[in-house]
C-alpha cells in the first residue's frame, strides 16, 4: 500500500489494514487488480481502498444502522448493503476516529471468521 501520493485519511486506511491483518489467520488477497481484501478462511471481512481514495468496507451486523447515520457511510454496492455491509469514505470529514474504524474492522471478523478464531480474540 506504498507509491500512491497520501491523502486525508490514508493513515486510517493503513491503520485498519495493519489491524486487520493482525487477527487470528487473516491474510490479504488481491481478487480484483490493485484492490486488496482481508480474509480469514476464504471470506473477506474488509475491502480496502487505495491510499489515493481513502475508503474501506466492513459488515457490521451491530452497528451498520448507527454507522450510516454518518455522511461518510453508505450500504456497500452490489447489493452487499442489504447484508449489513457499509463503505466508509475515510476522507470525508464526519468519518470516525481511527478507533470506532478499528472497532468496525473487529465486528466484521467477528462476523465472518469461525467460532474458534473468536474464541482466540476472546481469550486476550
Amino acid at each position: 500500500m506504498t507509491g500512491e501520493p497520501v491523502t486525508v485519511g490514508a493513515d486510517a486506511l493503513e491503520s485498519v489494514h495493519a489491524f486487520a491483518l493482525g487477527l487470528p489467520e487473516a491474510w490479504e488477497d488481491h481478487p480484483w487488480d490493485g484492490h486488496p481484501v482481508a480474509k480469514v478462511g476464504k471470506k473477506i471481512f474488509v475491502f480496502f481502498g487505495s491510499p489515493s481514495q481513502p475508503s474501506l468496507s466492513v459488515k457490521l451486523p451491530e452497528s451498520a444502522e448507527a454507522a450510516r447515520t454518518l455522511a461518510c457511510c453508505e450500504p456497500t454496492g452490489y447489493g452487499l448493503g442489504r447484508w449489513g455491509w457499509v463503505s466508509v469514505t475515510l476522507s470525508a470529514p464526519d468519518c470516525p476516529d481511527v478507533e470506532v474504524l478499528l472497532d468496525w474492522a473487529e465486528e466484521s471478523y467477528r462476523a465472518i471468521a469461525p467460532k474458534k478464531l473468536i474464541a482466540l480474540l476472546d481469550r486476550d
